[in-house]
């Protein structure tokens, strides 16, 4: 089976169109990882975002700060930051604040990393949205922007159910 053959089965329905474009996100994360794994030979994609996330936050950040972020666990966190503090870009110690909790601080060679990097990434980017327009740039980082607000409802289910079904309609009409 091709994707053409996936596309065409199901772009005739809302319902269908609704799951090409879930499938879509989850190979197009797939690809991308890899892609993006093989160009860099330093950090994995999944070391890149946290130490990307902990760079623009401009300040030291709790494993459970970049998981909430990154839409992954502590112990995910925690494995990704204890492999860049092998590489010598991250450190983790205590939090002062709070003892129980552990910070991910910037070495002094994160900044050359990202100097090093940029190049390479900003190259790929471009070639992953030259396809689309100015416009079409826009419009698609509206509606994955406004993904993230279906994303927070399945990350929440327990208030739906909770919902009596009337209320449920209520909401929906």
């Amino acid at each position: 089976m091709q994707l053409s053959d996936l596309i065409e089965k199901f772009r005739h329905t809302r319902d269908g169109q609704a799951r090409a474009v879930f499938s879509t996100i989850f190979i197009a994360g797939n690809r991308l990882q890899t892609s993006f794994d093989r160009a860099d030979g330093q950090v994995t994609m999944k070391q890149f975002m946290l130490l990307t996330m902990l760079r623009q936050s401009g300040k030291d950040m709790t494993f459970t700060q970049l998981g909430e972020l990154l839409g992954c666990s502590r112990q995910n966190i925690k494995n990704l930051a204890a492999s860049l503090e092998k590489k010598g870009l991250v450190t983790i110690s205590r939090n002062p604040r709070d003892g129980r909790a552990c910070v991910i601080s910037p070495t002094e060679q994160l900044p050359r990393y990202f100097q090093q990097a940029a190049q390479l990434h900003t190259r790929k980017l471009r070639d992953l949205f030259s396809v689309y327009s100015d416009k079409e740039i826009e419009q698609l980082f509206r509606l994955l922007m406004k993904l993230y607000s279906g994303i927070d409802r399945l990350e929440q289910p327990e208030q739906q159910s909770e919902q009596q079904p009337e209320q449920k309609e209520q909401n929906e009409g």
